[in-house]
């Protein structure tokens, strides 16, 4: 059950409200968020909600009996969305495309990357300072001051930037120069980072584990939520299965099941989803047909020559053709 509470409510409000849940014998749980202040109540026992609705302080109360009741559509009546100022804007109603490289590498390959988003309409770029690879030889990226470097430049072009941090100690550095934190694959169980991402007043996009299930994201979800935070987006990246002939298997599956189960907007991940650079546009326009709010991918100038994944990127051409197809298709989403 989620108790929203009214704005500003009372102390003997309050608390008079705690009193009459706990005599139901459920445990409660207070959250308080950028956007609202809520009650969570846990229990068994069965009983009248009208009980508890004519109660001064209450604005609205749902039943809902997922474990991760927050991030749960069952209580939203409509779909969240993500401000990230200046007209930008993801979730329902729009198809939001975030494109980058896998790595930021030099000041003229971000120059040349925010202009050819700039020239395709794109408003969000794809990057990562700090990279979590396979092997400790392979580069790591550019740290805190490549950041700086990229966040500089894609200010002066309107464009904002989505980025992974990896650990609790980055948050407070890389604050002021991101717009949307990134939890890779290899954290979205690091329960640590997640709680204090649930402090923070940004937003902040989980991606599906390596072997996750779809429950598993949407309690990692739950964590940020529960901590504070709800501006949040869920990421479809491919998981790891038996199959050889492609890195990972994007299950498009997920894209529906998600938007059927959750409120949050629900973004796929074609390029590391696949891993093989012919294959991300037909993945890409599949995960718009099955009802994708975004499509996050990689591009860079010449893949050939990138520092990481550049069997999954796509060059400037490659990437300006799905940006076209990928509105074309979500037109044709729309008019069904």
């Amino acid at each position: 059950m989620i108790i929203q509470f009214v704005k500003n409510i009372s102390a003997s409000s309050k608390e008079s409200i705690l009193q009459m849940v706990k005599a139901q014998e459920y445990k409660t749980t207070e959250v308080l968020t950028q956007q609202g202040h809520y009650l969570i109540c846990i229990g068994k026992k069965e009983f009248d909600l009208r009980t508890l609705g004519h109660m001064p302080g209450i604005a609205d109360i749902h039943r809902v009996s997922d474990d991760y009741k927050l991030v749960s559509r069952k209580w939203k009546v409509n779909r969240s969305q993500i401000d990230l100022g200046d007209g930008v804007v993801i979730g329902e109603g729009s198809l939001s495309i975030m494109a980058g490289p896998c790595s930021i590498e030099t000041e003229q390959q971000v120059e040349g990357t925010l202009t050819h988003l700039q020239a395709n309409g794109v408003r969000i770029m794809r990057g990562g300072v700090f990279k979590p690879r396979s092997s400790p030889y392979a580069f790591r990226g550019l740290g805190v001051e490549g950041l700086k470097m990229w966040y500089q430049l894609a200010r002066a072009k309107g464009i904002k930037i989505v980025t992974e941090v990896m650990q609790v100690s980055q948050i407070a550095e890389m604050y002021d120069y991101v717009d949307v934190f990134q939890v890779g694959a290899r954290n979205t169980q690091n329960y640590n980072l997640l709680d204090e991402l649930g402090k923070v007043d940004k937003p902040v996009m989980i991606k599906r584990g390596i072997s996750g299930t779809i429950e598993e994201l949407l309690y990692s979800a739950e964590y940020v939520f529960s901590g504070g935070n709800e501006k949040l987006l869920l990421c479809e990246r491919g998981i790891r299965t038996y199959e050889k002939a492609s890195r990972n298997t994007l299950d498009i599956n997920a894209i529906p099941i998600l938007k059927e189960k959750t409120h949050l907007p629900v973004i796929a991940d074609p390029s590391h989803g696949i891993g093989i650079r012919e294959f991300v546009e037909p993945v890409a326009l599949a995960s718009v047909m099955a009802g994708a709010d975004g499509i996050i991918y990689e591009t860079h100038q010449q893949p050939e020559k990138a520092a990481s994944d550049g069997q999954q990127t796509l060059d400037f051409e490659e990437s300006a053709r799905l940006i076209n197809r990928l509105q074309k298709a979500y037109a044709l989403v729309q008019s069904f």
